[in-house]
């Protein structure tokens, strides 16, 4: 894992580097959440409403709507898929997006096709490292863990 500015960024995940997310493909699911770098340009998450188990989302549109006291916005799938699972303790508690954004955080699961394809689309291991290292450095990005 690389770390610039305290920013954690995995290189075995795949990254649209455009709308802060990272996904991990698990055969033909794949599951999206929101990266180190945008929880932390966002700030402590107070409200996440996750869309619902069975919609079919298409690449580029939202899965969820999240809240800070900075933002409010869209969180968007880089790939279509139907939503076949929700994380509710994400809902529950927003701000596990802040503290484990990785991990505890992710925020939904996704039965998707033409994942070789997509993979194709998204930047992965020392691509997407230095594609977020030129904008942490140009945007003087900052990543804090919120307790």
């Amino acid at each position: 894992m690389a770390e610039i500015n305290g920013c954690n960024i995995p290189e075995d995940l795949y990254y649209d580097g455009e709308h802060n997310v990272w996904v991990r493909f698990e055969d033909d699911t794949f599951v999206v959440g929101m990266t180190d770098i945008g929880q932390s340009l966002a700030g402590r998450f107070l409200y996440a409403h996750i869309k619902g188990v069975g919609k079919h989302i298409e690449a580029g549109k939202s899965i969820a709507t999240v809240e800070s006291s900075k933002w409010v916005g869209p969180v968007r799938t880089p790939i279509a898929g139907e939503i076949i699972a929700v994380n509710e303790k994400v809902e529950d508690d927003p701000s596990l997006i802040n503290k484990s954004p990785y991990n505890d955080g992710w925020i939904v699961r996704l039965k998707g096709k033409d994942i070789a394809e997509t993979k194709s689309r998204l930047i992965t291991g020392k691509a997407a490292v230095e594609v977020y290292r030129k904008k942490i450095e140009k945007e003087n990005i900052e990543c804090r863990k919120t307790k």
